[in-house]
C-alpha cells in the first residue's frame, strides 16, 4: 500500500516479458489457460478497423444470449473480466461499503472494491457484496451449483458476484448463468477457455438494472472490433470445450499421480490448475525452475508463501515439469 492508495494486483502472465528478456524458450505454467483449445477460424481482415464497433454490441450479445438462454438485457460485456470487475464495483459499492471475499482468492475483487471506495468486511461487519471464484484461483475448489443457490437468501438485497472464469473447463453443470436472480452476478471469460488472453474479452450476466449501471460506466467501445470477431467465433465453438474438459481432467490426473512422489501437499482441484504446497518457502524454488526454464506462480501474492500453482499442460509439457521439478528437490 502507498500511503491509502491500494497497489497493483500481482498477477502471472509474464511469459512474454520473461522471454523478450531472456530470448529463452521458458514453458509457462504459471498462467491457467486451456492446452487442448478449440481451433477458430475467425475473418481478422485490417478492413474491420475503419468503424467503430456498435457499442450496443447487440450481435454479440444476441450470440451470447442464443448460447446461454439470458435476454440480452441481462447481458453485459467487457475489455477483459478484470474491466468488469471494476465497473461492477463502481456500479454497487460506496465509500464505507464492504465487501467479503474467499481467502485466498484472485485479488483484484478486493483491490476493485478498494478502487470503489470500499472495503474488505470484518466478522461482525455487514457486506454489499461476496464475491466468489468458482472454480476458485488458486485452490481449484469447485462449489456445487446447489451450494451457491443456497447463499441467494443470506444476499437479498445485495450481491452475489460469482467469477466462472474457470468453469467451462472444469464442470459447466455447476454454473449459475442461466439464474435470473436480481442477487446474482456471474462474470464468464473467453481467456482461460480459448487460451487468448491478448483479445481482453469478458462478459457476464446480472439484473438488468444492474446490467444497465455497468454498461453506462464501461468506457465506449472498450471492445474491440478484432475481440468482438473473434468472440462471435467462439461462441459459434463452445461446444468443442467438452473435449477439451476431457482431456484435461485426465492430464491433471497424470500430474497428481507424478506429483504424488514428492514432499508436498497437493490440493484436490476441479479445474485445469493445481495448488502445491510445500515444508517452506518457495522463493528459491521459483527461481530455480525459472533458471531451467519453468515460469510457474509463486503464490506469495495470494498469502502463501509456502505455495506455487501450476497449470495442467499437455504430456509432453507436463512430464518436462516433472522432471525439473526433480532436479530442483534433490
Amino acid at each position: 500500500m502507498t500511503g491509502s492508495f491500494p497497489d497493483k494486483v500481482v498477477h502471472g502472465g509474464k511469459i512474454k516479458q520473461i522471454r523478450e528478456d531472456t530470448g529463452r524458450a521458458v514453458i509457462d505454467f504459471s498462467a491457467n489457460m486451456n492446452p487442448f483449445a478449440p481451433r477458430i477460424c475467425v475473418d481478422l481482415s485490417p478492413e474491420l478497423l475503419a468503424a467503430y464497433p456498435d457499442d450496443r454490441y447487440m450481435v454479440l450479445k444476441e450470440a451470447i444470449a442464443a448460447r446461454f438462454r439470458r435476454p440480452v438485457e441481462d447481458i453485459a460485456v467487457g475489455n477483459g473480466s478484470i474491466e468488469l470487475i471494476r465497473v461492477f464495483c463502481l456500479a454497487t459499492l460506496s465509500p464505507g461499503m464492504h465487501v467479503r471475499t474467499m481467502h485466498p482468492t484472485f485479488g483484484e475483487y478486493e483491490l476493485s472494491a478498494r478502487l470503489a471506495g470500499a472495503l474488505p468486511a470484518f466478522l461482525h461487519e455487514q457486506a454489499q457484496v461476496l464475491f466468489i471464484c468458482n472454480p476458485n484461483n488458486p485452490t481449484g475448489v469447485l462449489l456445487p451449483r446447489d451450494e451457491i443457490l443456497a447463499m441467494r437468501e443470506t444476499w437479498r438485497g445485495k450481491h452475489l458476484f460469482v467469477d466462472e472464469a474457470f468453469i467451462e473447463l472444469a464442470d459447466p453443470e455447476q454454473s449459475v448463468a442461466d439464474v435470473r436472480d436480481p442477487a446474482i452476478f456471474v462474470l464468464r471469460s473467453l481467456t482461460k477457455s480459448f487460451t487468448v488472453p491478448g483479445i481482453r474479452f469478458g462478459y457476464a450476466f446480472g439484473d438488468p438494472e444492474l446490467v444497465r449501471k455497468v454498461e453506462t460506466i464501461r468506457p465506449p467501445w472498450s471492445v474491440n472490433v478484432f475481440a468482438e470477431q473473434y468472440a462471435l467465433a467462439a461462441f459459434r465453438s463452445y461446444d468443442l470445450l467438452e473435449a477439451s474438459r476431457k482431456k484435461i481432467t485426465a492430464e491433471r490426473e497424470w500430474l497428481v499421480r507424478e506429483l504424488s512422489r514428492f514432499d508436498l501437499v497437493i490440493h484436490p482441484s476441479a479445474a485445469n490448475f493445481l495448488l502445491l504446497t510445500f515444508p517452506y518457502d518457495v522463493g528459491l524454488l521459483c527461481t530455480r525452475l525459472l533458471d531451467r526454464d519453468i515460469l510457474v506462480r509463486d503464490c506469495h501474492s495470494f498469502g502463501l508463501p509456502d505455495s506455487i500453482r501450476i497449470a495442467v499442460r499437455t504430456r509432453n509439457e507436463n512430464r518436462t515439469l516433472i522432471e525439473v521439478l526433480e532436479q530442483c528437490l534433490h
